[in-house]
């Protein structure tokens, strides 16, 4: 059960990487259980969906998509603020940077230690990690709704805050004219959960329930594969609904008998292993994740900063 390496420290060998072209000028890029990335082709203009951890990583994936298109990128949209998503950004010289308002207040508020934290979780991920200029800052931030016409005929882009859910302020990009919808870390299909940062009571019910109620056909969740028609946008949905639900019942069973943060893992890790545990970045995620849902069962509303030491801390009190 307990790995002997930290987190995903050890896991270094390169993941396939696969683009798929969903519609006319609509791209995803999926990589075996690493983060997701994608583009939308407007008129004369490209919107990208997250920008990945270094820009030496961001310039492999636009190499790629300029296989495709050659087409300016106006917006570089973040669906949150997670250092493995967002600092690859000046790779991408996009004219605006798009972000929930509340994303860019957690930049400021944690960006540093967030960087060091999974850097250090993730070393693989952080390819060429000095190629990172710094924080990235979004230029323009939104509270519900933010929509980009992509002109020529191709619809709109709709930007979209639907509640606290894997952060304070994740946002999906939904083309309702295609029925895709980039879900960011909202939603996993076939992956493991990380809500290190999370609010699970929102997420498992309205987060969820009103990202269900677009009835999209393709979604592009954080990590694993796309989903392609319904049922299969349906079922990623509910396994993270899933997942979130039997987190906080077997860590809320633990707190109500009196029991320690270290019996709760172990009940959570037994109640998730079977279904769950052969998924990408789960033994990873786990001690994260239950040390959150502990905290906010104890009425610990926001989540506690992540830095490297108590990454370690967590880990070694949780996994050791």
């Amino acid at each position: 059960m307990s790995p002997t390496s930290f987190a995903s420290s050890a896991d270094l060998g390169e993941k396939e990487q696969t683009l798929e072209v969903l519609a006319e000028g609509v791209y995803a890029l999926t990589a075996e259980g690493d983060p997701n990335i994608g583009a939308i082709e407007g008129e004369d203009f490209v919107v990208c969906f997250e920008a990945l951890a270094t820009p030496v990583a961001a310039q492999d994936w636009l190499r790629k998509l300029r296989e495709h298109t050659d087409k300016p990128v106006r917006y570089l949209v973040l669906s949150h603020y997670h250092a493995v998503r967002v600092l690859g950004a000046s790779a991408f010289d996009a004219e605006t940077i798009v972000s929930h308002e509340t994303t860019r207040a957690l930049i400021e508020e944690r960006g540093k230690e967030d960087w060091a934290s999974e850097f250090g979780r993730m070393p693989r991920l952080a390819k060429a990690a000095d190629s990172v200029p710094g924080l990235t800052w979004p230029t323009l931030t939104f509270a519900d709704k933010l929509t980009i016409d992509l002109g020529g005929g191709r619809g709109d882009l709709v930007l979209q805050h639907f509640g606290r859910g894997h952060t304070e302020g994740d946002i999906t990009a939904w083309l309702p004219k295609q029925k895709i919808l980039f879900a960011g870390d909202l939603v996993e299909a076939q992956a493991a959960l990380y809500t290190g940062d999370a609010f699970h009571r929102d997420w498992s019910t309205g987060t969820l329930d009103r990202i269900k109620a677009l009835g999209a056909e393709v979604l592009i969740g954080g990590r694993g594969a796309v989903s392609h028609g319904r049922e299969a946008v349906d079922a990623a949905i509910e396994q993270t609904r899933h997942f979130i639900e039997v987190m906080l019942a077997e860590v809320g069973a633990v707190q109500q008998r009196g029991g320690t943060l270290k019996e709760a893992f172990e009940a959570t890790h037994a109640a998730l292993n079977e279904k769950y545990g052969h998924w990408p970045i789960f033994e990873h995620c786990l001690p994260f994740d239950v040390s959150r849902v502990w905290d906010e069962l104890s009425g610990i509303e926001r989540p506690v900063i992540w830095t490297a030491e108590r990454d370690r801390e967590v880990w070694d009190q949780l996994q050791g």
